[in-house]
This record gives structure tokens, sequence and C-alpha cells, in this order.
């Protein structure tokens, strides 16, 4: 019967569905049910919970289900089956090959139905689904039996061994491979022909590229003495192994755990490493004292092969005549003559401690608080490897050095010696310090400016002539389109002990201080025309503050205020307006750095209070840091990084870094992002300057634009009673051509005077040497004028009449003594009282005779309190530090 009639016989409430055949299977095409038909099973093992269908046993019966094609009552071909879709055959088991026998069946052919095939599919993963293994474990392929748990731990073991290969073939193997290379590659370099090398001229030009300033030659002239190993004492190798290598007797040339230290450091941005003599003399031999994995690598294996090759004497020998000890010094004989002048088979076991504790320091060997460092660890050293008994270490003393002028040669003299200083300390931050410059024989391009400096001595000398001799004077000048120094005085130089660098040195900058005041309220909008209470004294807190002469400025401009110097105004404006911090920030904006650069280097401006508007308390800088920041103001606010290289070159002429070159000098807006903001900030300020000028006669010759500020520090005597004497005295001042600040001051805390027997104010010594050099340097160059900008803020009205008590004197205002000078400056009344004075031309610091002390000392250490009138009182004793 055909298909068609049979369906259209089933009895009347059935229904509507597939009809089955006689056998009880459903016609081909339809869909399964869900049951299996009474009477029969599935074969074959039960399938486990989660275990789709198929496997050994399905494919078994697929394929006996194809060879019993002829059952009754199924279809002989697909020509009888019912239509139907392609798509419903993937679902309802007539794919081909599939199934065997009935596939109709409700249940697969492992003994499971639909229903475990559905539950499967929807199985939560992350479930114990009860099969057995973990979560991520790999489970077997179907058709498959499961690991048992010895094979599945077997399995692991074969994976920890293939990754314990990896690692002894990644941090073994290859690096023993690599070793072996590079040991058959490199060649040891021979002291001979190192010593060759090294010490070599180092010259120093002006700015022009063509004068030299003067030669840095070696000690020895370039005739190197290279020592044998027994000229060598056991002294001087005990102390170069305590200072640098207590187990070269016995390392390898290597020490693992210096190894291990710069791999850290090179993996986390650190320098340094531990490396051994060995590897000190391969660094020294091949001039590469990169900070690299690679370099340290070499280093190891060429250490390696000449700790086989030679013995340790040889290396010890190779090392001390190579290695550089300061002072122009290269090897071991050298230095003993540049240290002591006498042979280095002289040297006591004291003086070995010295020279080798200055390996590692070489450029720092004038300063006697290193060498005084060094020497001590290296003597404990010496003591602690039984290189030194310890009677004979109590004993010992630190050893003296000869005076510099005797051990170098005299190339360059006078106050030349204090910018050569000052060019090797900024060369040493771009990563070349002196023994790198004489191995290479460089070639250094000053920003100094020949006719500036000689400018600068004459001016020093011409106005300082007849004065006392406990006077010190300081002068620095800066381009400020570059931020090159021009020029640079900090002292004669004398070699008699006159060898301090005053123009690094830090001393409190009184007024001089206040156009940061002023920058700090136009950044607030307010300007030159703002009326403040000039009255004096005034009281702030349970603090008195005074002008000069008790000056009265009662309904005083900002611009009249800066002209006269009137302490009470800024003191306000710092204290009740804009605040200490804000003061600093502009003071740092301008170039004021946090640190000085100079022997006795502190902060600039360590506590935060009122003292800093009148540049009082523990605000320190130096004539560096005030002619690089008031350049800022010459150049319309754009600040530039001082410096003294222009150039430095190979001996042939390759170029290592020029700052001369648009990209160097171009600068960065120092008071605002916007520009023009910016540089109506910076005019604004030498719009106040200017008039500063003509109120203390020290107008430029010609009528030529000048702006400038006077600053005097009142000398405290530590009785708590107000003395009209002054400790230091400044002038700083500025064209759009040059910036120079001049400081003058004994460097101590004692009153100085002129030789008339007057108190020193800025607008005396300081201000007539500043003008001196200004119309000196100046003569002949261009008359150019400061850019014209809008005025922030309410415009001046007319300054008030004030009253004059000395009519003679156009600084009446800012005098508190009657002074044979011409002018009356500015004084001030130290915030503290100090330490007693040393005796003139003496110093406590016995590596810089005439030097200063500590100018801190003995002061007050709260004036970090707020509100500022809290802080800065000295010892008690009430007294106000004012500044005029």
């Amino acid at each position: 019967m055909p298909p068609d009639a049979r369906r259209s016989q089933q009895p009347p409430g059935t229904p509507q569905g597939p009809a089955r055949s006689a056998s009880g299977a459903p016609p081909q095409g339809g869909r399964r049910p869900g049951g299996s038909p009474e009477g029969t099973r599935p074969s074959g093992p039960p399938r486990r919970p989660g275990e789709r269908p198929g496997g050994a046993a399905a494919a078994g019966a697929a394929a006996g289900g194809a060879a019993a094609a002829g059952r009754p009552g199924a279809p002989a071909d697909g020509a009888d089956r019912e239509p139907e879709l392609i798509t419903h055959r993937a679902y309802n088991g007539t794919a081909d090959g599939r199934y065997d026998g009935d596939r109709y069946d409700g249940r697969d052919q492992d003994g499971y139905d639909d229903y475990d095939a559905v539950e499967d599919r929807h199985q939560e993963p992350g479930l114990d689904d009860g099969d057995g293994f973990d979560d991520g474990e790999p489970r077997p392929k179907k058709g498959k039996a499961a690991l048992t748990p010895a094979q599945r731990k077997k399995r692991r073991w074969k994976i920890v061994r293939r990754s314990a290969y990896a690692i002894v073939g990644l941090f073994f193997v290859l690096p023993a491979i690599a070793f072996a290379i590079t040991y058959f590659l490199v060649d040891v370099p021979d002291p001979e022909d190192v010593a060759q090398d090294q010490a070599k001229v180092v010259t120093y030009l002006y700015a022009d590229g063509e004068t030299e300033m003067g030669r840095d030659i070696p000690p020895d002239g370039g005739n190197r003495i290279l020592l044998k190993p027994h000229e060598i004492p056991d002294d001087v190798k005990h102390a170069v192994y305590a200072a640098e290598d207590a187990t070269f007797e016995t390392n390898p040339g290597f020490d693992v755990t210096g190894i291990l230290r710069a791999v850290y450091n090179q993996a986390t941005g650190g320098v340094g490493g531990g490396s051994t003599i060995t590897q000190q003399y391969v660094k020294v031999a091949t001039e590469n004292d990169e900070y690299s994995i690679t370099r340290k690598w070499t280093e190891i294996v060429k250490a390696f092969k000449m700790s086989n090759e030679q013995s340790k004497d040889e290396i010890i020998t190779a090392y001390l005549n190579t290695i550089y000890f300061g002072r122009g010094a290269y090897g071991i004989q050298t230095a003993a003559q540049a240290y002591y002048g006498k042979d280095a088979t002289d040297l006591t076991a004291s003086e070995s401690a010295l020279i080798a504790g200055m390996i590692q320091q070489p450029s720092r060997v004038n300063k006697p608080e290193v060498r005084e460092e060094r020497w001590n660890y290296v003597m404990d050293q010496m003591v602690a490897n039984n290189w030194l008994p310890k009677a004979e270490r109590d004993q010992a003393k630190l050893p003296e050095l000869i005076p510099d002028d005797e051990a170098t040669p005299d190339t360059i003299t006078g106050t030349e010696r204090f910018i050569q200083a000052k060019v090797n300390a900024e060369l040493a931050e771009k990563g070349y310090p002196e023994e790198k410059l004489r191995a290479g024989g460089y070639r250094v391009y000053l920003t100094i400016d020949q006719e500036a400096q000689e400018a600068a001595q004459q001016a020093v000398n011409n106005v300082m002539e007849g004065e006392p001799e406990l006077l010190k004077e300081a002068l620095t000048a800066v381009d400020p389109e570059t931020g090159g120094v021009l020029a640079y005085y900090g002292g004669p130089y004398e070699a008699d002990g006159n060898q301090y660098d005053w123009a690094s040195a830090q001393r409190n900058p009184g007024s001089s201080y206040k156009p940061f005041d002023l920058v700090a309220l136009l950044e607030q909008g307010k300007g030159l025309g703002e009326i403040y209470d000039g009255s004096s004294p005034r009281t702030f807190g349970d603090r008195e503050v005074r002008n000069s002469e008790d000056t009265q400025c009662p309904q005083c401009t900002v611009a009249e205020a800066m002209k006269l110097s009137i302490n009470t105004v800024f003191f306000d404006i710092v204290v009740n307006e804009v605040g200490p911090q804000a003061v600093a920030e502009a003071a740092r904006a301008a170039g004021i750095p946090e640190k000085g650069s100079g022997v006795d280097a502190k902060e600039t401006m360590p506590t935060m209070d009122g003292n800093i508007s009148i540049g009082g308390g523990h605000t320190m800088v130096s004539t560096l840091h005030m002619a690089n920041a008031y350049a800022t103001f010459a150049s319309g606010g754009i600040r530039h990084d001082v410096h003294f290289v222009a150039k430095l070159t190979t001996s042939d002429g390759e170029v290592v870094f020029d700052e001369t070159s648009d990209v160097a000098t171009e600068g960065e807006p120092a008071f605002a992002d916007d520009p023009e903001r910016n540089k109506q900030i910076a005019g604004n300020v030498t719009e106040s300057l200017e008039p500063v000028l003509e109120q203390s006669q020290l107008l430029c010759a010609g009528g030529r634009e000048c702006a400038g500020k006077t600053g005097t520090h009142q000398f405290d005597d530590g009785s708590g009673m107000r003395v009209n004497e002054n400790s230091e005295a400044w002038m700083v001042g500025y064209t759009p051509q040059v910036s120079a600040a001049v400081w003058v001051g004994s460097g101590e805390n004692r009153p100085i005077n002129n030789a008339a027997g007057g108190a020193i104010y800025g607008s005396g010594l300081p201000g007539e040497i500043w003008k001196l050099f200004m119309d000196t340097y100046l003569e002949g160059k261009p008359m150019l004028e400061f850019d014209e900008v809008e005025l922030i803020g309410k415009p001046p009205a007319p300054p008030p009449t004030v009253p004059q008590d000395d009519a003679s004197s156009s600084e009446s205002s800012e005098s508190t003594t009657t002074t044979p000078e011409t002018t009356t400056p500015e004084t001030s009344t130290p915030e503290l009282p100090t330490e007693p004075s040393v005796p003139p031309g003496e110093s406590d610091d016995p590596g810089n005779p005439g030097g200063p002390p500590d100018p801190s000392d003995g002061e007050d250490e709260d004036d970090d309190e707020w509100p500022p009138w809290n802080s800065g009182r000295g010892d008690g004793d009430g007294e106000s530090t004012e500044e005029f």
C-alpha cells in the first residue's frame, strides 16, 4: 500500500504524526520519538553521564545496520521516502552512515536517549559533571579510555622534565656556548698601549671658537712612567684591594654577586654593579663605560681571559699604571707626585689609603669632606682584612695634599681655574668626566666671551682696589638669549690659599629677591598700580617688620614700593595674598634651582615663610643663580638652562654635542603657557625695575635701557638689638643683551665696610662693579630696547612724596646709617644670629681657605611654621629679617 493510503487509514482520535510500519518503526523522513519501542533495548555498554553518543560501539552498530538494509518494513531506497527538507537529516538521525539498525529508535546505539545529549549541551562549565576529571584537565578523546591516575601523573612529570630541559638550555647551555665563543673572539688590551692613549691634552676655547682660554696638560707632561710589579709597595696594593676588590687575590676575574647586582640594576633602571679590579681595568682599557648587559658580558669574558693568561701581580700592576686618580693623574706614580710630591715607592699606608679611596670619585679630590670619608673607609677596610694593624690605624691622620697649583702645570691659572672646574662638572653630568676628556683629548668650546671675562675682572679689580682684604666679591654674566655664561668671576684663585669659588657660594640675596614677589602677584592679575600700606613699622601677627629708617609710604603703589624697596609692602603681599610658596615657584620658574652647585651646596629655598619676600631667612642663592633668573626677565619670559659649554668635539673635530643650535637655544616660557601672557608678566617686572637704577644712580651709560635691583642683608651680632651694619650686598640687573649679578661680602657673619669705614650697600661697591662691567662690555654694541607690553591690573598712580631726611642721598629712604659712599642703598636685618665669626682670611673648611661657614648655623629650625609670622624669630629675640 502506498504511504498516502496508510496515513488515510489511521483510526479517529489518533494524533496526527508519522505513521509507523508493521515493525514499529516510523517511516523515513519522520521525526524520532522520545522513547523506544516496547520490547527493545539498546545494545552495548551504557554511556557515562556527559559523554556524547558515538565511539567504537556506535560505529560498529552503524556498520551492522548497513548490512541489514533489507529487513522488513524499511524502504528499499530513497525514492520511496516521504519528501523532506535536507536540513532535517542532520537532526532526525537519517544522515547516511550515522546510525545502524532502527535509526528511528528513541535511543542511540550507546544506550542513551536524546535527553542525555540535550543535557550535555546545557551543562554549565565549571560544575562537577561527575566524569572523574577536574575542570580544565584534558579529557580523553572520543573512543579512547580515560587516563588512570598513574598515567596522569606520568604525563605531568613529562611536562616538568621538558620544562626543566628548556630552562637548563636557556640559562646554562646557551650562555656557556656564548661565553666560549666570546672568549676566543676578544683580546685583552696591553697596558702600554692603554697608557699611550691616555692623558692627552684637553683644549678650552673661548666663545669665538679660536682663542684658547688654556690647555689641561697631564701632570707628567705626557711622559708616563709605568712601574714594574716589584716597584709597587704592598701597602699600595692592599689599600686598593680594600677600596675596590677585597677578593682580588682569589676571584677568577669577576664576582658573581657583582654580576647579579648589575643585572638587577639594568632591569630596574639603576646603575653600577661592583666590578672587580680586573673588570675595571678592562673597562678603562676599552674606554667603554656604558651601563648595559652587553658591555658587562664582554667585560666579564675579557676579565676571565685576563685572569687565565696573566698573574695577579701583572693584573694589579696594569691596573695601577692606567687607572685615573684625580688631579689630572693617570697611574700610581703620577698620582703620588700629584698628591704628595713623592714617588709611589715611598708612599705610606695612610697615603696609599687616600689615593686608593679616590679611585671611585677622582673629580672630588679637592673636597676635604670627600677625602676624609674615603680615607676612613679604606683604612677601616685594611684593618678588617688584616692588612693594617689596629694600633697603626688609630694613630694615623688624614694626609695633607700639596697645593693644587704645584700638582699640575700652570696652563690655566687665576679665576679661569673656577671656570674650568664648572666646565668639567657640567661635562661630567653629560657623561664626560675628567678621565674621559683626557683620554680623548677633547676640544671644549665655551660660552665664555673673552671680552666679557676681561671686562668682569677689570671691573672687580678697579673698584675693589684699596678696599679691605676681608672683602670677597663675585660676578656672573649670562646671555639672555641662550643661557650661556658670558663671564664668571669667583675670586682671584690665589696660590696662598684664597681658592674658594664665591660666584657659586650661596648667600642671602636681600631685596634683589623682590621681583619674584611681584611675579607671584602679577600671576594673580594684580599689577604695579595696586596700593598697599607701606608704613613702618607694621605688625603681622606677633611679628614686627620695618622699612629702612622707618620710611613711610602709607598709600604705596607696588611700583613705588619696588623703587624705594619698601619691606612692609612686599611682606604684606607675600604673607597675606600670594603666599611664600607662590614666590618660591616664581623664582624656580625664572631659573633658581632647587639646590646650589657650589662647594657648600644647599637647598635654595628650604623653608616657606615670610622671610622669602625680602630674601632673608634660609633663602640662599649665588650670583650664578641670580644672573640666570634675571636673564629670564631680560628675554621676555623665556627661560634657558644656564651652561658653560657651547660645544664639545673630539681631537679630530667630530662634534659630540652642540648647544648653539636653534633647538638647543629655543628655551621655554617661564611664567605662563600663553606666550603673550608670559611676555606680559616679564615685561611688567622690567617696568618696575627700570626706575630702581635711577633711584640708585646706576643708570647705564649713553641712555641705554637697563633694569635691576639692589639688595643688602643686615649684620646680626647676636645681641638681639638692631645693628646698623651689613653682611651681604648685591646688585643684579640686565639689558636685552646681558644679565649680570654682583655680590660683595666677607663670607661670614661679620660687618662689611669700605675703605672709608662706611657700611656697604647694594648700590655701593656691588653697584659700582656692576655698572662698570655693563658699560665696558656693552660699549659699541647695539642700543637695544625692552619690549613694550600692556600693564597688568590697574596702572600705577603718580608716586607720593616720600619724606627725605637727607636730601643729598638719592636712596635715603633705604638707608639706615650715614656713610661716606656716594649713594645710600638698602639694608636688612638677618633673621637669626649666627655662630661667632671666623678670623679674617680663615675658614672652618680646611680645604677652602677663606671659605664661608654655613650661613644657617645656629638658626631656628622652626621656620616652616604657618602662619609665617610665628617663625623666623631667631633665638627668641623677636628680631625680624628686614631687607632694604
